[in-house]
């Protein structure tokens, strides 16, 4: 209770006074990458001239999302459109207009901004490391402000920063996983929904994480993404096939452009959604959460994207994990707002807990 009192405080000061800092770092993130990938420095290849990339696109792409998304679109795929649909930040709840915003402030989250500080951190780490043959890690990318003072204990102290930063955000990811996988196992089994039984999930997650790492990068984490994303895409389908298909079409396309639209004035922080409170509990808090798992993230993708170009880096690590996440979120958060408008149900069982969101749907 003393740490929650004690986080909990030190959030609501930081994003009460530094909130402006995590919008227009988020915003630069994003342009940065883009203004990397235009002209002729986006043909630069991460590696010799003459390198070919370790990884085939698909397995590529299935190790990039993998690593950045995951968990996080499975918690809060329903979720998170249900509860803003039913309780806006400006307007009122239950309405076509209220479920059309939600569905762009699910976009917005969990779009470009996100991969955007992905590709920031992991186009440095694999600039320096891939082309210029230092080592693959954060403080190589300062290694031109701070010179041989990077292999000492300046070095040290930037690395151990990343480290506690990819704590942080493991934590967040680990801990929804788990909470997740404990609704469902209850809901399937009456398996008890209590902090001893996530410890243990948490437990056997680590183990099958840490096999895949033993394994190495080909035969352990290449093989566990592609089977990831393999499940992924057919539950998918799935939902696609037996839901509300030619509706989920539409509300696509229409999201698309809505989110298109609201891209700039959002970025630069000229439209907002909600006060201050409601965005220190969803935007500011989605964007710290992006910034502390970049280290991990972008270490990652710059330890698999050897021989690429910029250009190809840039676009392959914003466009395509940007594109999944908005046609998951309009898969399963479209077909849940449709759903629930028939037969309510699913936005009171998020509303009294938020890892059901995929089973209630």
């Amino acid at each position: 209770e003393r740490a929650r009192d004690l986080f909990v405080g030190l959030q609501d000061r930081i994003v009460g006074r530094l909130g402006w800092l995590f919008v227009g770092s988020m915003a630069a993130f994003l342009v940065f990458v883009v203004w990397c990938a235009w002209g002729e420095r986006g043909r630069l290849r991460l590696g010799a001239d003459d390198a070919e990339p370790d990884f085939s696109l698909p397995s590529w792409f299935a190790m990039l999302f993998s690593a950045g998304m995951g968990i996080g679109i499975m918690f809060y795929g329903v979720a998170e459109p249900v509860l803003h649909a039913a309780s806006p930040p400006s307007g009122v709840g239950g309405t076509t207009e209220s479920a059309q915003q939600a569905m762009t402030i699910a976009f917005f989250h969990w779009g470009l901004h996100a991969w955007g500080v992905y590709a920031a951190m992991g186009l440095a780490i694999a600039y320096f490391g891939h082309r210029r043959g230092l080592p693959l890690a954060i403080r190589s990318t300062l290694r031109p402000l701070f010179g041989a003072r990077m292999d000492g204990f300046l070095g040290h102290a930037v690395d151990v920063f990343a480290v506690f930063g990819t704590l942080f955000g493991l934590a967040t990811s680990l801990g929804l996983g788990a909470m997740q996988i404990n609704a469902g196992l209850h809901r399937l089994t009456g398996l008890a929904m209590d902090e001893t039984t996530q410890v243990g999930l948490i437990a056997i997650i680590t183990a099958a994480a840490t096999t895949s790492v033993v394994l190495g990068l080909d035969r352990g984490i290449r093989r566990l993404s592609e089977l990831n994303v393999a499940l992924a895409c057919g539950l998918l389908l799935f939902v696609a096939a037996t839901g509300p298909t030619w509706a989920l079409v539409g509300a696509f396309v229409r999201e698309i452009v809505d989110y298109s639209r609201a891209l700039v004035p959002l970025s630069v922080g000229w439209v907002r959604f909600g006060d201050d409170v409601w965005q220190k509990d969803w935007t500011l808090f989605y964007w710290a959460w992006w910034i502390a798992w970049s280290p991990f993230v972008g270490l990652f993708i710059a330890r698999i994207s050897r021989g690429r170009t910029i250009r190809e880096f840039v676009w392959g690590v914003l466009l395509v994990p940007s594109l999944v996440s908005f046609v998951w979120f309009t898969v399963f958060g479209w077909s849940a707002l449709v759903l629930d408008g028939r037969e309510p149900g699913i936005t009171a069982a998020v509303e009294r807990d938020l890892s059901v969101g995929i089973y209630a749907l």
